[in-house]
């Protein structure tokens, strides 16, 4: 199964999930009143909304290269998961409000034992995804499922701190429903600045990271007769890279031979580098 195929099937059994727990988590957090049950349906709600704008990305991401997008739609992935994160921060405002002013104006909900079991289906549900997608995001290195599993890992924590909630409710300690709520929308907070970072950085054109960058020199370093090496840059392509460096071999090297050792060169380092989608290489006499 290659890489677009695992996000779609991914991004649907999450959509299919999210669904479930988006309407009992709903119908039992407004029946008994629980901020907590109800910040964590909304939770669901972005979960669903954030599967949704994979399979979106995604899709549009596969399309290979044509004469309008030379280097394929790589960076729509990136553009999707900053929609999601905005909609993550507004979302998660209006839930720590929420759980805010319920933590200072007592509003004590009716326990129902339906609060635990739907915290139990949540994580049994939840743990069952992040096992799959884990399983597949190190069976195809990929980023973006990596990301998935560690969502629906964040959504196990949540859930289980709801059922502590949902347990101390029982001893008449209403006042940790809106501790947890306001907790889950810090949570859901901070995912929503790391995701618009990450898609910044990418649609910003960030340069490679220093371990991928060192990997290039390795193989570069390999080859003796190159001399000396300039100008390297890189350019982001979805989660690939494109880059380009100049290289100084023997002026004495027939042009067919110095452009050989640079032809050979971009095939190893595209073969051996699982980051790197497309490498430019620039030959100069030394």
């Amino acid at each position: 199964m290659d890489r677009f195929k695992s996000v779609k099937l991914v991004s649907i059994l999450g959509m299919i999930g999210n669904v479930f727990l988006l309407i009992i988590k709903g119908i039992i957090g407004f029946m008994t009143n629980s901020r907590a049950m109800i910040a964590d349906s909304f939770n669901s709600a972005g979960d669903i909304f954030a599967s949704f704008m994979t399979f979106i990305g995604n899709k549009i991401a596969s399309k290979p290269y044509d004469d309008d997008h030379n280097l394929g739609h790589g960076k729509a992935e990136y553009i999707y998961s900053m929609l999601i994160s905005i909609v993550m921060f507004i979302m998660s405002i209006n839930i720590l409000k929420d759980s805010i002013i319920s933590i200072f104006i007592k509003s004590e909900y009716e326990f129902s034992i339906w609060l635990i079991i739907v915290c139990i289906i949540t994580i049994v549900v939840k743990f069952c995804l992040y096992i799959c997608t884990n399983n597949m995001s190190k069976k195809l290195n990929n980023l973006l499922l990596e990301a998935n599993a560690k969502d629906h890992r964040n959504d196990c924590i949540i859930t289980a701190l709801n059922l502590i909630s949902c347990i101390l409710t029982l001893n008449g300690i209403f006042i940790i429903d809106g501790i947890v709520g306001t907790l889950i929308a810090i949570w859901i907070l901070i995912t929503a600045i790391k995701i618009f970072k990450e898609s910044y950085d990418v649609l910003m054109d960030k340069s490679i990271n220093e371990d991928t960058k060192n990997k290039v020199y390795n193989i570069i370093n390999n080859h003796k007769e190159i001399k000396k090496v300039t100008h390297f840059n890189s350019t982001p392509i979805g989660y690939k890279y494109q880059i380009s460096f100049s290289i100084f071999v023997d002026g004495n090297l027939s042009t067919f031979e110095s452009h050989d050792i640079a032809d050979n060169l971009e095939k190893e380092i595209g073969k051996n580098i699982e980051e790197i989608y497309l490498t430019v290489i620039h030959v100069n006499p030394f």
